[in-house]
Order: C-alpha cells, then sequence, then structure tokens
C-alpha cells in the first residue's frame, strides 16, 4: 500500500516541479484548494448517503483506488463494485477531513492528504469494527473543468494528534 502511495506523491512531485508554464500563472491556488475541500465535503456526504452514483462519479474514467487489504481497482466496473461492498455494509459509517491540499503550480492538478474513521462489520467477529487512518488523493482538472480523483489512497493507522 504504501508504495502506491509513493508513487501518487512522485507524481505530484513531478508534476509540481514542470508546472512552470504560462498557465500556472494564471492558475489560483487558493481557490483550487476551495474547490477541492468543497468537493470532499460533497463526496463525503455521497458516501453518508450511501449514494452509489454519486461516489463513482467522483473518479475519473482512469482512476486508481485502492484500501488496505484490497485489490487496486483501476476501472470502473472494479471501483463500483469496491464502493458497493463499502456501502452495503450495515454498519458502514465514514467521516473523513483533509488536513492539507497541495495545489500544482500548473493548476490541473492537487492533492488532499487528510484522515479518516470507518466503522464496518469485523468478517471475523461479524461484529462493527472502527478504524482510523490516512488517506492521500491526486485530483486532475478535466476538459470540462471539474476536478476527479486519478488516484485514491487509504491506509491504516493513528488517529491524527489533535492540533
Amino acid at each position: 500500500m504504501n508504495i502506491f502511495v509513493a508513487f501518487a506523491a512522485a507524481g505530484f512531485a513531478a508534476a509540481v516541479i514542470s508546472g512552470c508554464t504560462p498557465a500556472a500563472q494564471a492558475s489560483d491556488p487558493a481557490k483550487i484548494e476551495q474547490t477541492i475541500r468543497a468537493q470532499e465535503a460533497a463526496w463525503l456526504a455521497d458516501y453518508q448517503k450511501k449514494d452509489l452514483e454519486g461516489l463513482a462519479g467522483q473518479y475519473a474514467d482512469d482512476a486508481a483506488m485502492a484500501g488496505p487489504g484490497e485489490a487496486l481497482a483501476t476501472s470502473e466496473g472494479q471501483r463500483r463494485k469496491s464502493l458497493q461492498g463499502l456501502i452495503s455494509d450495515p454498519n458502514f459509517k465514514l467521516d473523513f477531513a483533509s488536513d492539507r491540499v497541495l495545489v500544482a503550480k500548473s493548476g490541473d492538478l492537487a492533492t488532499s492528504r487528510g484522515h479518516y474513521t470507518l466503522t464496518m462489520t469485523d468478517k471475523a467477529t461479524n461484529k462493527p469494527a472502527t478504524g482510523t487512518g490516512s488517506y492521500l488523493t491526486v485530483y486532475q482538472k478535466q476538459a470540462d473543468g471539474s476536478w476527479k480523483a486519478v488516484e485514491d489512497f487509504i491506509t491504516p493507522g493513528p488517529a491524527p494528534a489533535a492540533s
């Protein structure tokens, strides 16, 4: 799992370094950050409503997503199957929030790193189990101006320290 996060971070770093174009000067990082934060609020609402169409719509056609112990989902069908598995669990509950949004100078890529709390049915005990961890999502601006996730990875870990 960590190797996927490393690849996503390396790709983002390369994009930031190469973002020295005239378009980069025209981007508004603060506005893009606000857009990403608003999109994540809508994404969380889609999870809370268990809205598969809304959740699937957050991803670009070629996006990849994975969670601990899950296979990398790189097609729409694979992503939908993974998302459906989450939201169909009767004990499913998710809360997440971004701790940091970075915007590439090019204005066409952004990352959101944050923390989550997830409750699911433990397959061994058949009882609700709650876990915490971190996520990293890489967003890419689409031709229509919208932002879609192109990489979305979570990793379990301790809850973040209070700030």
